[in-house]
């Protein structure tokens, strides 16, 4: 979800303002997936590299996250909505931890849609932490170990990765889990994602071959088969 420091910016607001506008946006796509049928949506809300911003803008996003789990909670509960927190909890604030602790038990019946945050999350600390718990466990390090081990374990890999706001790298999300999602970057800002732009993304997947190694021609024996 990026580009919300740049679109307070460009309206000459402090770059929190992008971040609550990021809230009302993710809000939106929440309601959007749920209309077309999306089982899973994982936001990068809070990177592990986001803790070197500058001191206010981090303490803000802390009272942005505080608020935003006060007043979303239970709505997002009522549309049967599950929440899962997914990243390193040692550094976070106790009173925060509570909250999304909370969040997480309040939602863990709900069906209608999965909604992963990963909140203080890096993909090489996934991989890291994963490792060290394959080991700890005194299981062999596999493939299939390391993935039983990740902090998204509870979900299946993702489709699709939609990156807004004009760049063109995935920095350090879900670095594993992303190995055969078919990527897809916009130059809309996330404050200004809507309706348009997710539709834009699923159809340009929905043209997609997802071949996962094999060749087009297997892919297609197989569709026949099937």
């Amino acid at each position: 979800m990026d580009g919300n420091g740049r679109w307070a910016k460009r309206r000459l607001l402090p770059r929190v303002a992008g971040h609550k506008q990021g809230v009302e946006a993710l809000r939106r796509c929440v309601r959007l997936c749920m209309e077309r049928g999306v089982g899973v949506l994982t936001v990068f809300a809070f990177s592990s590299e986001n803790w070197q911003r500058p001191a206010d803008e981090v303490s803000g996003l802390m009272r942005l996250m505080a608020a935003a789990l006060l007043r979303e909670v239970q709505p997002l509960h009522e549309a049967g909505v599950a929440i899962r927190f997914v990243g390193d909890r040692s550094g976070i604030n106790a009173s925060l931890l509570a909250s999304m602790e909370g969040a997480e038990v309040q939602t863990a019946g709900n069906a209608k849609l999965l909604l992963n945050v990963c909140f203080n999350y890096g993909g090489r600390w996934d991989v890291v932490q994963a490792a060290q718990r394959v080991v700890d466990a005194g299981q062999p390090l596999s493939e299939g170990t390391l993935s039983a081990a990740m902090a998204t374990a509870h979900a299946p890999d993702p489709d699709l990765l939609i990156r807004t706001g004009g760049e063109r790298r995935i920095s350090n999300f879900l670095l594993w889990q992303c190995a055969y999602s078919e990527l897809y970057f916009s130059d809309c800002l996330w404050p200004d994602f809507d309706a348009a732009e997710l539709d834009a993304a699923l159809a340009d997947f929905a043209g997609r071959e997802r071949r996962f190694g094999k060749t087009s021609e297997q892919v297609e024996r197989g569709m026949s088969a099937a």
